[in-house]
């Protein structure tokens, strides 16, 4: 007799590569099962494809399968990406043989794949996030070596979302696209403070130098130090999430992400912060997916406004429609005691520039992502940190090509100038008069003109 089951599965990895662990949380009628594992040197994607295998061979052949996972990497491989793969005979396939064994362990099987957001407080995807870890951890343990850091990071390693394999159209719309914030690499305050412990050598940046304070209001707060040691003006390319969109009504931020860059270079830094509003989010839960069960246990803004103040003090702030996001972070600021940021920080509004750049177009962030052909992340949700890190691709295209542009005229016009120097350019333009006629009708008009207003036409000599 066979039986509808749901499979929630997950996978998890502390470095890319590094310690990983995948989990499975079963679901049928009467009953709920959790298996879990793990490996010492893996990748994120191939926690997240075990998790899939071992979950579908957990159950038996006949049985229906609705399967969840907040991989697209996975969901779409497996419903859309293996047709192609397999005619190519999996050639330029990364984790071919993974790729192999979920295909085979899916055939003569009824199963339906659907993507959930990870990370936004769904039960049984929280439940499988949970057992990838446990199944990390008692792999260390088995193993006996320290782990590099203390939490579930999904780092970013070459995702096939990012490209289209196989010249296939992705998605362009909003709607269809689907938020993989897991992208950012998140690492914990406290993580930060381990590490300049046992890397002294490493010198501190200015992003994190209140890590520990931050770690002191609330382990939520996180803060990742730069990988890249640059010196220049900051400029942070910042997002947010709202309840909705009147500051003035009373409605609240619920998300800022921020990512920092010096000299046109990420250097690695970022702040991502999730926020408890004091207030149900409505209907906007639509366009984040940020749920109120979600927020329930995250820290109120007076709890992170110094160390995101801190921050974000001095730098330039590049947001897309800035008025949005300066208007609620200067409100929060001075609720909390702070001054408006607007006054401790220059604003570059990428929207102000798109329409001066494109005027009478559409500069949605998703348009300008599509206009200067930057690779696609899914965002079937708005994410501040997954945005953040969008929008610092399309503002590096839109100035990194004004440069360019402007260089390569500038190039051209003192090649041609060395080379003549001025020269006068005479054209001959044609003269048209009117006919007699139509200077009558018109001296005929700007007579009616004043008679009808009592004061001369601006036409009238």
């Amino acid at each position: 007799m066979s039986h509808t089951i749901t499979l929630y599965v997950d996978g998890a990895c502390r470095g890319n590569p590094g310690l990983g662990g995948w989990g499975a949380y079963i679901v049928n009628e009467q009953q709920e099962y959790k298996i879990y594992g793990g490996e010492d040197h893996t990748t994120n994607n191939r926690m997240e494809l075990t998790a899939a295998i071992e979950g579908i061979l957990f159950c038996d052949k006949q049985d229906k399968l609705v399967i969840y996972t907040d991989s697209n990497y996975v969901k779409q491989g497996i419903t859309e990406w293996i047709h192609g793969w397999k005619r190519k005979n999996w050639k330029d396939v990364k984790n071919p043989d993974l790729w192999q064994k979920l295909d085979a362990v899916c055939q003569g099987r009824e199963i339906e794949w659907h993507w959930v957001k990870g990370h936004a407080g769904h039960p049984g995807n929280e439940m499988a996030d949970q057992l990838a870890n446990l199944g990390a951890d008692e792999t260390l343990k088995k193993s006996k070596q320290s782990p590099s850091i203390s939490e579930d990071k999904k780092k970013s390693e070459p995702d096939w979302l990012l490209d289209d394999p196989f010249g296939l159209d992705l998605a362009e719309s909003e709607e269809e696209l689907e938020e993989l914030s897991e992208d950012i690499i998140e690492v914990t305050v406290e993580e930060i403070v381990q590490t300049e412990v046992l890397a002294a050598d490493i010198h501190e940046d200015t992003s994190s130098s209140d890590a520990s304070a931050a770690a002191q209001l609330h382990p939520q707060i996180v803060i990742t130090p730069a990988k890249l040691q640059l010196h220049g003006p900051r400029q942070l390319i910042l997002d947010t999430e709202t309840t909705g969109f009147y500051y003035q009504d009373g409605d609240r931020i619920i998300e800022v992400g921020a990512l920092e860059m010096i000299n046109r270079k990420l250097t690695g830094s970022s702040i991502h912060i999730y926020i408890n509003p004091k207030k149900p989010v409505g209907d906007s839960v639509n366009v984040h997916g940020i749920t109120d069960e979600f927020l329930q246990d995250k820290p109120l803004f007076e709890e992170i406004s110094q160390v995101l103040f801190d921050y974000l003090h001095g730098a330039e702030i590049i947001a897309h429609n800035a008025a949005f996001d300066m208007n609620f972070l200067d409100m929060e600021f001075k609720r909390a005691g702070f001054k408006a940021l607007s006054e401790v920080c220059e604003v570059t509004d990428t929207l102000a520039m798109a329409k001066s750049k494109h005027p009478g177009q559409k500069n949605s962030l998703d348009a300008l992502v599509r206009r200067y052909e930057i690779p696609q992340r899914d965002r079937t949700f708005h994410g501040a940190l997954l945005d953040a890190e969008i929008l610092s691709d399309v503002y590096l295209a839109m100035t990194g090509g004004q440069v360019s542009f402007d260089i390569d005229a500038l190039s051209q016009s003192e090649e041609q100038n060395s080379r003549s120097g001025m020269a006068r350019v005479e054209i001959d333009l044609p003269l048209i008069l009117p006919s007699e006629q139509e200077l009558q009708e018109h001296e005929k008009w700007v007579k009616h003109f004043e008679e009808k207003h009592g004061t001369a036409c601006l036409f009238a000599k």
